[in-house]
């Protein structure tokens, strides 16, 4: 859903387990407030909240949040039509296209590296 050329203006997302509004506001180029607007608005996008009502997003939370900005800044969709797309196509937003044989082609690297060791 988001577009190749569009990935590659947005910093990787971090291997870190959770993230803080600003740290996801940074990785999206979206402010606190607009996160937490869309919030409101798809009902997908609920982050962890913790002590104070603080919020931690999890990686396919920043994954959702640069579709939704995919869909808004890119795409053109209103709130509404944006939130209509994502509902109609969960698993379009929730799976990456991974094909079955680089599955099997990963297992079987990873076995071979499991058998050396």
């Amino acid at each position: 859903m988001l577009e190749p050329k569009n990935n590659n203006e947005l910093p990787p997302i971090p291997p870190k387990r959770y993230f803080t509004i600003g740290e996801v506001g940074e990785l999206c180029a979206v402010k606190p407030h607009v996160l937490r607007y869309w919030e409101a608005e798809f009902p997908q996008l609920k982050p962890v909240k913790r002590r104070g009502n603080r919020r931690y997003y999890q990686r396919q939370d920043v994954i959702l949040i640069r579709q939704i900005k995919s869909l808004l800044y890119e795409q053109g969709y209103t709130i509404g039509g944006a939130r209509q797309k994502m509902s109609d196509a969960p698993s379009e937003v929730a799976k990456p296209n991974v094909n079955s044989s680089e599955i099997k082609s990963l297992v079987q690297d990873l076995e071979q590296v499991l058998s050396k060791l």
